[in-house]
């Protein structure tokens, strides 16, 4: 069975709390994918909308380096993330 893909939900959010993590701390693009075990373009592209998936594994890195749980930055890829998507486009 393959691993889960979780969306990010907002990159605005992400970019907010890297400035100030759960340790008081802001974490760079460099030093959050380090953290997640990706190459820092990934993070870069999650940032500008080029991607907007991750790995579970990766989303659970970023998500324990940034100090929240992983739903606040990820919606698991599935028929909820299309139908929240879709919501967002029609509002």
């Amino acid at each position: 069975m393959p691993e889960p893909m979780y969306r990010l939900a907002d990159r605005d959010v992400l970019r907010s709390l890297m400035k100030r993590t759960g340790d008081g701390r802001p974490v760079s693009i460099r030093g959050l994918a380090e953290a997640a075990g990706v190459h820092h373009s990934t993070i870069g592209h999650l940032l500008t909308g080029a991607q907007d998936t991750a790995s579970s594994a990766v989303a659970q890195a970023v998500a324990d380096r940034i100090g929240c749980d992983r739903a606040v930055l990820w919606i698991e890829d599935g028929r909820t993330a299309r139908t929240l998507q879709r919501l967002a486009v029609s509002v």
